[in-house]
């Protein structure tokens, strides 16, 4: 597995909840980034991504439970 391999976290029409959780995975030293696919001009249609390196994951994904508790 491609250790540099950038896999997707969570999925959202919502980009600015992508931007939080972005923010959270910062304060903790996990590099994120958001692939916005949201239409600009409708703002209906399309989704954001929040990918994290494959390496950093399981890490992610664990803050992220937390955060929900």
């Amino acid at each position: 597995m491609n250790q540099n391999k950038w896999v997707t976290l969570i999925t959202s029409s919502k980009a600015y909840q992508l931007q939080l959780i972005e923010g959270k995975l910062a304060e903790h030293g996990i590099h994120s980034v958001i692939m916005n696919k949201i239409d600009s001009s409708y703002l209906q249609f399309g989704e954001a991504q929040l990918k994290v390196k494959s390496t950093d994951l399981k890490k992610a994904q664990e803050i992220l439970s937390k955060n929900e508790e």
